[in-house]
């Protein structure tokens, strides 16, 4: 289980500080990001659901034995793209993993510490998923009643007031006759980014109160919508999905919001949620029925391509079909796959060198 693959990949990344001085030291590790990858070793932090599939990756391209293991460290999207962008010195990291696209402002801050020329690559998609302990209520929700139960204010009787729902049926008798306990993930997470623009800012425009808002000030719409409430309802778990799974065992009238490739790898512990009446499946995911559904990217600093023995090797790797394939290895793990086409255009991208432009927001 992936579970045990994470704790296992921890202990070794903690011997890999003394194996790294010697040669082909590598590894990985979920401990926060070091700036001190050793020469000649592809470095790469970023998004915790991520981590599980580059580290994989990583294993099956050090076993070629032309380069070195490259390092693997979970920080968390926002995290790891801070790091990223800090500098482009020798040592800091060559690839950061995202569970969503770069943003502009995160751009600019690359440019403005010259890591210039980035690639950008999605390598699959994923879907956030609503979950609780098997044998737990069920749920089937909508994206709307998800911004009534978590937004810190909503409308009621023409105005915007503090969130007065204490039980999900509260909002609708459909939902369980529990009190709301949410724990997901913390603001830095790209997962919460996720959550925040494909389930709460879409739900806030099923809301007429709100969708007029978002008429007269975006900015205003998108505040409202996202943030959320802080009575103890949503509870901010940690960067690592799979620490919120197993709180989820010790409570089990409290749901979860983590990544699919989590919940698929615990679904003896745990059941998802329907969104709109569509369970989180790989199917449902890839031909975009499954209502929260997100891509997976990697972002690879063009001008280190030829330094950093392997990195375009690497790169490509990720995305071959035995990897990211329709039947390859990642799909095993949970990641779901792009289609045939998009794998080979993402190629392409790589074998190019294509950098990617300023993002639009």
């Amino acid at each position: 289980m992936r579970l045990m693959k994470v704790a296992s990949l921890a202990a070794v990344a903690a011997m890999s500080v003394v194996a790294a001085c010697g040669p082909g030291g590598g590894g990985s590790s979920s401990a926060p990001a070091a700036q001190g990858a050793s020469s000649g070793q592809i470095s790469i932090v970023g998004s915790s659901t991520v981590f599980p599939f580059a580290t994989a990756v990583a294993e099956q391209f050090a076993q070629g034995g032309q380069f070195q293991t490259p390092k693997v460290e979970s920080t968390g999207t926002g995290g790891g793209i801070a790091v990223f962008c800090r500098g482009n010195e020798a040592g800091s990291p060559d690839i950061v993993t995202a569970s969503r696209q770069m943003k502009a402002s995160e751009f600019d801050d690359c440019a403005a510490n010259n890591v210039g020329g980035i690639i950008e690559i999605k390598v699959g998609f994923d879907g956030i998923v609503i979950a609780n302990a098997k044998g737990g209520a069920t749920m089937d929700i909508t994206k709307d009643q998800l911004v009534q139960a978590l937004a810190a204010e909503v409308p009621q009787g023409g105005a915007f007031v503090a969130n007065p729902f204490k039980k999900w049926n509260e909002i609708d008798p459909s939902l369980p006759d529990l009190e709301i306990d949410v724990q997901g993930p913390p603001p830095t997470s790209g997962t919460r980014d996720a959550f925040n623009e494909l389930a709460l800012e879409a739900g806030g425009r099923l809301i007429p109160e709100l969708a007029a808002l978002r008429e007269t000030d975006e900015d205003a719409f998108k505040a409202r919508a996202t943030k959320i409430r802080e009575d103890g309802v949503w509870k901010n778990g940690q960067e690592n999905d799979n620490l919120i799974v197993q709180a989820l065992s010790r409570s089990p009238n409290q749901y979860g919001v983590f990544g699919f490739s989590f919940y698929e790898e615990n679904m003896d512990r745990v059941q998802a949620a329907k969104i709109a009446g569509v369970l989180p499946t790989f199917e449902s995911i890839a031909d975009g029925s499954y209502p929260v559904s997100r891509s997976l990217f990697i972002y690879v600093k063009a001008d280190r391509i030829g330094k950093t023995p392997g990195l375009k090797e690497y790169a490509l790797a990720f995305l071959s079909d035995a990897a990211a394939g329709a039947q390859g290895y990642l799909r095993g793990r949970g990641m779901v796959p792009l289609p045939a086409a998009e794998l080979t255009a993402q190629r392409a991208l790589v074998e190019a060198g294509t950098v990617m432009t300023r993002p639009a927001k």
